[in-house]
């Protein structure tokens, strides 16, 4: 397998002189990235569609199988349900995330609604906020479409994760806005721990590269 660097090691430094602007809580903050950020975080953005035979791999087949049982009563649709454990899987897995984690910050920012809006104008299953298709991707680019918002959110994630060195009560709090309050963190890993699953072990880190999803 090939290896995708997610943000290498003078993107991190970089990192570190990231500037943010006011926002209230509960939206995720605009900043202004360092041009070598942007530069990594737009080739992260870039689109792969899952592969066709992603779902081959012992561990994303026990993991999509599983949750989509525990998923039945909230995305009806099996077509749809597996569809969407399987992009959530190929991005967490591409991001260096737990699939976990992925799966808790959908079920307390969008309880797995596609077109869920909120307030601060959030999209999607992940509640992504649209300056970050100016910042890092594209203005064409569809936060509803399924893919496209699970990238970003994971991207994003990644970005805050690194940020914070692997704290990620941290990250969880500049995800969402609220950084130095504990509610929002504290739901989303109580979340996921409903979802916990021996099917996907975690591989949470602060590795600069992560296993590629070709």
């Amino acid at each position: 397998m090939r290896r995708l660097p997610l943000l290498c090691a003078a993107a991190l430094t970089a990192a570190a002189a990231l500037a943010p602007l006011p926002a209230s809580a509960g939206a995720q903050a605009e900043e202004a990235l360092a041009p070598s950020v942007v530069t990594v975080l737009s080739r992260a953005i870039s689109d792969r569609p899952v592969p066709a035979d992603w779902e081959d791999r012992p561990d994303a087949r026990a993991w999509i199988a599983e949750m989509g049982r525990r998923l039945a009563s909230r995305v009806p649709d099996a077509d749809e349900r597996r569809d969407m454990l399987r992009t959530v899987h190929y991005e967490a897995v591409r991001a260096g995330l737990d699939p976990q984690l992925v799966l808790a910050v959908i079920h307390h920012e969008s309880g797995f609604k596609k077109y869920a809006v909120s307030v601060a104008d959030a999209r999607g299953y992940m509640q992504v906020m649209p300056f970050w298709t100016r910042l890092i991707g594209s203005g064409g680019h569809n936060l509803f479409h399924m893919r496209t918002n699970l990238r970003y959110g994971c991207v994003i994630l990644r970005l805050y994760l690194d940020r914070e060195k692997g704290d990620l009560y941290r990250a969880l709090g500049r995800y969402n806005g609220s950084l130095g309050r504990g509610e929002y963190p504290t739901a989303v890993l109580s979340a996921m721990q409903r979802y916990a699953s021996a099917s996907a072990p975690a591989v949470i880190g602060v590795a600069a590269s992560v296993p590629a999803a070709r």
